[in-house]
């Protein structure tokens, strides 16, 4: 199925399988340490939205789920995540050329994810960054995704 829904249009690379490189974590359990999984990105609601499932073991269930959708006559698209910690959060995203941007401006806990996309569009290198109540940005997290051939 593809998306249907000309305010998605841009999005359309995101489709398909992805590898995920999760690494530079301070809450995974060893310094250094890299964690791997799969993130599988397709339209549903006929192409209306776009759905990112994340997963750990590839047949086991989503670690992290994502919807997102535009209103065409705004700039930036509205996603909306949960996870197996049943965490639920709403973000802003925009793309800007290679350029892709996830926020989250919370009084209690922000973030954003900065991240570079491949000319080839087989690759998006990323981090995420944090910000707890009164507190400065720290990065958070490095992630790297890359398409499964």
């Amino acid at each position: 199925m593809d998306l249907s829904n000309p305010a998605l249009v841009d999005l359309a690379f995101l489709v398909g399988e992805w590898d995920v490189t999760l690494s530079n974590a301070s809450f995974l359990p060893e310094p250094g340490q890299i964690a791997t999984g799969r993130l599988l990105v397709e339209p549903v609601e006929d192409g209306m939205l776009l759905a990112m499932r994340q997963t750990g073991d590839p047949s086991g269930p989503p670690l992290a789920s994502w919807v997102i959708g535009r209103d065409a006559s705004r700039p930036d698209y509205r996603v909306l995540y949960t996870d197996n910690r049943s965490v639920s959060r709403v973000y802003d995203m925009r793309l800007t050329g290679d350029q892709w941007r996830i926020w989250r401006d919370d009084p209690e806990f922000s973030q954003r994810f900065e991240a570079t996309i491949s000319v080839d569009l087989h690759t998006i290198n990323g981090r995420w960054h944090k910000r707890e109540p009164g507190g400065k940005w720290e990065h958070d997290f490095d992630l790297t995704y890359a398409r499964r051939s």
